[in-house]
């Protein structure tokens, strides 16, 4: 079984895909206390407190394990349309770093995951540079996760590498896997959310702020505001939605949307949780990436999980309890 370490793991969604496709994760690294604190309540592995700008303090926790593979998410805010774009305020040089410990290890393999601007960025085109002179084989994509298995119109880049591969070869996999239409919030979660509407808050007014389950949610951000009041529908929103009967999804219900099982355990302070959860990658799109892999190496029953992925339904006939 491939071996594989998750840096900037956050709450655990890019970890608990690859483990569910079935890689191995052996350890994990972040340097936010209260997701770390989550992390552990829900992996048997080690997940290590580390401020991952210390390369080499993080280059001798990866040491210890000798993994196949190194999979993260440097954090996203300054390449984010949600953020300041602005990639000299710093958070985007971690980038720089997480490409910098790849170097120095070498693993067979890795992934990184990134909001879809980055592929705009100077970083991502420095660290591209680098990792082909390394002689790495590059795949990278931007995938739709509400073609994947989540319910959610969320589009995530994702550049994956082969220490000795060739480029763009996983590229074929990732897009014949893609499914006609999108999934619906209502295909996932049935009816469990006794609601019909529900309020996401825009980021401008320009922007509708109602939704149907009967399509995907949109972008799960790390923010969860009430409707506001005196709030008038926006042109957008749909038509026979009653303002008086909208509310937000809560905290567990956005998880669920991002696919972490009902049982994976969240506590904490509401402002924590819903960041951790937005930040997270959606499940079922990191098990999605990681079983590609697995077909393109030769290790996965890819065909029998595509069939499972997209006929998941977990809480049709059940009423989730909030």
């Amino acid at each position: 079984m491939m071996q594989c370490v998750d840096l900037f793991c956050g709450c655990g969604g890019m970890s608990l895909g690859f483990q569910q496709a079935g890689i191995d994760i052996v350890a994990a690294v972040d340097h936010w206390d209260k997701a770390v604190d989550i992390y552990k309540k829900n992996f048997q592995h080690p997940c290590y407190l580390h401020d991952l700008r210390d390369e080499i303090g993080c280059l001798e926790i990866i040491s210890q394990y000798s993994p196949d593979m190194i999979i993260g998410g440097p954090p996203c805010q300054d390449f984010s349309s949600a953020g300041k774009r602005d990639e000299s305020l710093g958070r985007a040089d971690l980038t720089y770093h997480f490409s910098n410990i790849l170097l120095a290890y070498r693993p067979k393999w890795f992934v990184m995951e990134n909001v879809a601007r980055i592929k705009k960025s100077r970083i991502l085109n420095d660290i591209i540079r680098e990792l082909i002179e390394a002689n790495y084989g590059l795949s990278q994509i931007v995938l739709d996760a509400s073609y994947y298995g989540v319910p959610q119109a969320r589009k995530r880049f994702f550049l994956i590498g082969e220490l000795n591969g060739k480029h763009s070869q996983l590229n074929p996999i990732l897009e014949s896997k893609r499914s006609k239409k999108p999934m619906t919030v209502k295909e996932y979660l049935g009816d469990s959310l006794q609601l019909e509407y529900y309020y996401r808050h825009p980021r401008n007014y320009s922007r509708r702020g109602i939704f149907s389950i009967n399509e995907p949610s949109p972008t799960v951000r790390g923010v969860n505001r009430p409707v506001p009041k005196g709030y008038s529908k926006h042109h957008g929103d749909p038509a026979n939605a009653k303002l008086d009967q909208i509310r937000p999804l809560t905290t567990i219900e956005r998880s669920y949307i991002q696919t972490f099982p009902k049982q994976f355990q969240f506590e904490g302070t509401k402002t924590s949780l819903e960041q951790m959860i937005g930040n997270a990658v959606p499940v079922n799109l990191a098990q999605f990436v990681a079983s590609a892999i697995l077909e393109y190496i030769g290790l996965g029953d890819y065909q029998k999980y595509s069939q499972t992925l997209f006929d998941l339904a977990p809480f049709t006939s059940q009423t989730i309890k909030i």
